[in-house]
């Protein structure tokens, strides 16, 4: 009785934590005065919001339920997509991508194609990039799913919670776009670090300091990035690697935080110190669970066997009081509305941006809100119905996600921004070579297969470009690169002098 009276006391916090959210979206929504404000928060957030985001944003469900479930099975070897794969994508874009972006000054990233290669290019990685959101939002509803399932006893079925936990995201999101984003977001990191390490602290002392909670690690050899270096192995550490730390990069949500900064420097440092932020954070739920193996051994057994997945949320159930379940429950929900709403948000703008408002150019900015709410809610329910149907883990879907990106969306914008003998001819070959080569490698059930329609993506660039007759103008030279680039100056031959 008294363990069914705690769960309910839990299940009480988390349901007034999502009508926290729900307010905070519905208050937001009052200062939204046009469409700059609804999709980027006006250009007008400061550093600490900008970490706040792109650390929460990222740090979804997989953190703390799919990334440990696959470390305590293969170790490090297991996790090479996220967290460092996305380590590496956030510190890549903050490094040679933001300001560049930043100066740009378009809403969608689907925009830079279409001023580097035109329409045709612009309408493909619209596509592209939408559906490659649906695996990371609905890995985000499903993880919704089994978190209100398991607080609330079983009573509610998982499907019914991921529809229940769908509506508070749609909600919030609908009602105050980046700007309710950007303040349930700051409160979530808060919510996340804070819970995170008191955790920590509990739990590495439960099990006999920090120093055998990593000797036991060790001992059961989890260290290990690549356990063979064998010509396989190799290759499944590079496909499984380049997947998150490419394949990301051309994404809307990303695009979105960095155009979202007051200036160039803080949209920079943003990303930097968020990547940072992520991939330290990550690592505590790793570390919490090899605490759980060493504090209660038969339960990690049990769930190893079944559903991996289960272990951190069942042993803080039954071995923990109810602060550290009302914080272990808090830092989960905070991780998953976060990247949900962050998520739901970025295909719907390319949606709106770049296929609705093509149909329909004199659309005034209400309309275009109103298009931009309504098109949240088409793809909320779609992402829903996906996660219902889903059979894959929350990790297999994150991970999953991006692969599309990596071989049609990334050469073709790396070129846009650094090669300038790129042209249109050269994207849609890069396009349908990297494809064609995915796809071709995913019905033969070969190793990686994302990972060679990168390399088809990158030479089909090229040959491409070179096939073409004539080159592209650069549209977004000049912007990017706003200072012109002086000519050398002519050297001036001296006459020889004779000597008689």
């Amino acid at each position: 009785m008294y363990d069914a009276f705690l769960q309910m006391k839990l299940f009480q916090f988390v349901f007034m934590y999502l009508i926290l959210s729900i307010i905070i979206g519905v208050l937001s929504g009052m200062r939204i005065k046009n469409a700059s404000d609804f999709v980027n928060a006006g250009r007008n957030l400061s550093l600490p919001f900008v970490i706040a985001m792109v650390f929460a944003t990222w740090f979804g469900s997989e953190a703390i339920l799919g990334i440990p479930a696959e470390f305590i099975k293969e170790g490090f070897s297991g996790i090479i997509k996220d967290p460092f794969g996305a380590f590496f994508c956030l510190s890549i874009v903050g490094a040679i991508m933001a300001k560049r972006w930043y100066r740009l000054k378009v809403i969608t990233l689907a925009n830079i194609y279409e001023k580097r290669f035109g329409s045709k290019v612009e309408i493909i990685m619209t596509l592209s990039i939408v559906v490659s959101y649906f695996g990371w939002v609905a890995a985000q509803m499903t993880a919704m799913g089994i978190l209100i399932h398991i607080l609330s006893g079983g009573l509610i079925p998982q499907d019914v919670a991921i529809v229940m936990g769908a509506s508070v995201v749609l909600l919030y999101t609908i009602s105050g776009g980046m700007l309710s984003i950007a303040i349930n977001d700051f409160v979530q990191f808060l919510v996340i670090v804070v819970s995170l390490l008191y955790m920590l602290f509990y739990f590495t002392g439960e099990a006999g300091g920090i120093t055998k909670v990593i000797q036991q690690a060790n001992d059961d050899k989890m260290f290990f990035f690549i356990k063979n270096f064998d010509r396989h192995s190799m290759i499944e550490f590079f496909g499984a690697l380049i997947t998150l730390m490419l394949g990301s990069i051309p994404q809307q949500d990303i695009f979105q935080r960095v155009t979202s900064a007051k200036s160039e420097k803080v949209a920079r440092n943003g990303m930097l110190l968020g990547a940072g932020f992520y991939l330290t954070f990550c690592l505590i739920p790793i570390i919490l669970i090899v605490c759980a193996k060493m504090i209660d051994p038969t339960l990690v057994n049990k769930y190893l066997e079944t559903d991996s997945q289960m272990i951190l949320p069942t042993f803080i159930l039954k071995n923990t009081p109810l602060i550290l379940q009302v914080m272990f429950f808090g830092a989960l929900i905070s991780a998953i509305m976060s990247t949900a709403s962050g998520t739901l948000l970025a295909p719907s703008v390319t949606i709106t941006e770049n296929i609705v408002k093509k149909m329909f150019p004199k659309i005034t900015d209400k309309m275009y809100i109103l298009a931009l709410r309504l098109t949240i809610l088409c793809t909320g329910l779609a992402v829903t119905i996906f996660a219902i149907k889903s059979t894959s883990t929350i990790y297999e879907m994150v991970g999953d996600a991006y692969k599309i990106t990596l071989v049609t969306a990334v050469i073709p914008l790396f070129a846009a921004m650094f090669w300038r003998r790129a042209t249109t001819l050269g994207a849609l070959f890069s396009i349908s070579l990297g494809f064609v080569v995915w796809i071709g490698g995913e019905i033969s059930s070969i190793s990686q297969p994302q990972l060679f329609g990168f390399l088809a993506s990158f030479f089909g660039m090229i040959i491409g470009s070179y096939l073409s007759k004539k080159q592209d103008i650069c549209i977004i030279e000049s912007v990017i690169h706003p200072t012109p680039i002086k000519p050398k100056p002519a050297k001036i031959k001296k006459k020889a002098t004779i000597f008689i």
